[in-house]
This record gives structure tokens, C-alpha cells and sequence, in this order.
């Protein structure tokens, strides 16, 4: 196989970087379409419950 060829087959293999977001809540930097790491929401709701607030429950 050429290396055109070889290149022309590669052509779709390169990694894209994440579409990065700012958190509406906490204004944080996330990933699109993820919950925020930061605060547990996820569209405006609630998704994760985060060590911190697991401990205000007690």
C-alpha cells in the first residue's frame, strides 16, 4: 500500500480536543453535555451528590 493511500485511510483517526463549557451554576469549566465535576448539576438540576453535601445531610 502506498503511502498516500496509507494517509488518505488515516485521514479520520486524529483525537478532537472536548468541547469545554462554563458551568451556569458555578461557573466552573465542563465538558458539554456532562455533569459539572464542581457542583453535581447537570441542566439545572441536581445529579451528583458531592462528599460535601453527603456530610451536611448527616
Amino acid at each position: 500500500m502506498s503511502r498516500h493511500r496509507r494517509g488518505n485511510r488515516r485521514q479520520h483517526l486524529a483525537l478532537t480536543a472536548p468541547t469545554l463549557v462554563t458551568c451556569p451554576e458555578c461557573g466552573s469549566l465542563m465538558r458539554a453535555h456532562f455533569a459539572c465535576k464542581n457542583c453535581g448539576t447537570y441542566k439545572g438540576r441536581q445529579v451528583i451528590a458531592l462528599a460535601s453535601q453527603a456530610a451536611d445531610q448527616r
